[in-house]
């Protein structure tokens, strides 16, 4: 398994038009299901006049936490073409939401196949992406004496400092990349036997 994985920052907006249908596409950095759940009934409540709601998401680094809602369009027209612009750009911790405003003419599965894909496109051409390291913490305990030590292996592997508490007993969490973590460990580790 690779440590790293690919996600947009922030969020994207794009726009698809058929048969005066509109279709309002929003890409989201997300990472829990609570948050898409909050953001899902804020664009229902804004968007409370739409037709369809429809929407897709991708979490985790090994990007197998997904879903994909058709919101009352035929089966597989929406949610899964959504999700398939989210496969397709290999992204993960993102949510697209596709709202669309019917516009009187049927457009057929095809048709709302390729609307609900290319705006779901659109909201990504409109996201910057960027790539992030999977982290995993490591967390040590230690007497206050070997702070000293300690801090000389976190400057030198650079592991981001979640939180650490000084005490007679000391103890640091630390965040580093997944492939380094077992040499963080091992090099803590070392210090007690030293």
């Amino acid at each position: 398994m690779t440590d790293e994985y690919t996600t947009i920052k922030g969020t994207g907006e794009g726009f698809y038009s058929e048969k005066r249908s509109k279709f309002l596409a929003f890409a989201h950095h997300v990472e829990t299901v609570d948050e898409i759940k909050t953001l899902l009934d804020q664009y229902r409540k804004k968007y409370y006049d739409a037709r369809h709601v429809c929407y897709a998401y991708m979490l985790g680094p090994g990007r197998v936490e997904f879903r994909a809602n058709d919101d009352g369009e035929p089966s597989s027209t929406a949610g899964k073409p959504i999700l398939g612009q989210i496969n397709s750009a290999e992204l993960t911790d993102v949510l697209i939401v596709v709202v669309r405003y019917y516009g009187g003419v049927n457009l057929g599965t095809s048709g709302l196949i390729v609307a609900y894909r290319e705006a779901a496109a659109d909201a990504l051409a409109h996201a910057e992406t960027e790539v992030r390291q999977v982290e995993e913490v490591v967390e040590y305990d230690f007497p206050y004496v070997m702070m000293n030590d300690v801090m000389r292996i976190v400057k030198d592997m650079q592991p981001r400092i979640v939180s650490q508490t000084y005490d007679n007993t000391c103890q640091i969490r630390l965040a580093i990349r997944k492939s380094e973590a077992e040499t963080l460990r091992q090099r803590l580790s070392k210090l007690s036997f030293d």
